[in-house]
């Protein structure tokens, strides 16, 4: 269902949508076994898609951007692009992936901001909405294969709703997104360094890329996120850095790099100040796991979707 690109100088891949034949939209739905076995991938990598699952039973955990959780069906996890993330020891993995690109989505923004702010949940109990998003997946995967006319409006509903229930099954304040035009700049302003490469960003150039003033961008992103622009820039920098430092053999010079930094010793000062320990502590801590580039990416049925 995708397929794995890797940067020329990283080793964690970074799988792109490649929808079953004939293509017609940037959006496919269907159980771990008809997506694919590497839908259950136990190794870190991130997408450049949105991933929906609702797992429905098995054992495990899932490990979104390092944090394991404990599977406990029936529960929904959102995976964002750019977030790297794998199945920790999973056994008996049943349920639906519902994959898209951020084009299905153009005609509403604030979906988008939704899903970025659900993906920073490793995972959602479902609870009473457990019923209802099963039947409205069942209800979406025939849609997706039998292909009626109008289904494509269809899938769009449909999955508005699916973003709706998944956020009333967080807890009491929880990956919270704010209304209106904040919201979408702030969504804008996430994508851009959530982006694998977005941590070299600056504040005005992501400013400039939005059509904004970097006072009017300030703004706007505090009052969505009670956060800068500058300050979210350095959690994403320190987020990357801790990927790529569990998820991969580069050096500390090289995370460096790729973390946005020129000098590798201010890397080691910013991420010891953010994280309270070294780099080499964290990447000794969480110990490593990594892709075999042998193995083949998350691949279509043979029959189709």
């Amino acid at each position: 269902m995708d397929e794995r690109r890797t940067t020329p100088h990283l080793d964690l891949p970074l799988h792109r949508l490649q929808v079953p034949l004939p293509h017609l939209l940037p959006f496919a739905i269907g159980g771990f076994d008809a997506i694919g076995p590497l839908s259950r991938a136990g190794f870190p990598h991130r997408h450049s898609f949105f991933e929906i699952v609702y797992v429905t039973g098995g054992a495990g955990a899932h490990v979104l951007d390092l944090v394991h959780r404990p599977l406990r069906p029936p529960q929904l996890c959102v995976i964002a692009p750019g977030q790297v993330h794998y199945w920790a020891d999973a056994d008996g993995l049943t349920g639906q992936v519902v994959l898209f690109n951020e084009d299905f989505l153009l005609s509403q923004p604030q979906d988008v901001a939704a899903l970025r702010a659900l993906a920073t949940l490793p995972v959602l109990p479902l609870g009473e909405q457990a019923g209802p998003i099963g039947a409205l997946l069942a209800d979406m995967e025939h849609e997706y294969r039998t292909r009626p006319a109008g289904y494509a409006g269809v899938l769009r509903a449909s999955l508005h709703i699916l973003i709706v229930r998944a956020l009333r099954a967080r807890a009491p304040g929880e990956g919270g997104a704010a209304p209106g035009r904040q919201a979408e700049l702030a969504a804008a302003f996430g994508r851009l360094i959530a982006d694998p490469g977005g941590v070299q960003r600056s504040v005005a150039s992501c400013a400039q890329e939005l059509g904004v003033s970097p006072g009017h961008l300030q703004a706007l992103v505090k009052q969505a996120t009670g956060r800068t622009p500058g300050r979210l820039i350095r959690q994403q920098q320190t987020l990357e850095a801790k990927r790529l430092l569990a998820c991969t053999d580069l050096t500390i010079r090289q995370v460096s790099r790729e973390a946005g930094f020129g000098d590798p010793a201010y890397f080691c000062r910013f991420f010891r100040r953010e994280t309270g320990m070294t780099p080499g502590e964290f990447r000794v801590r969480v110990g490593g796991k990594h892709h075999d580039p042998r193995i083949a990416s998350i691949a279509a049925a043979p029959d189709g979707p």
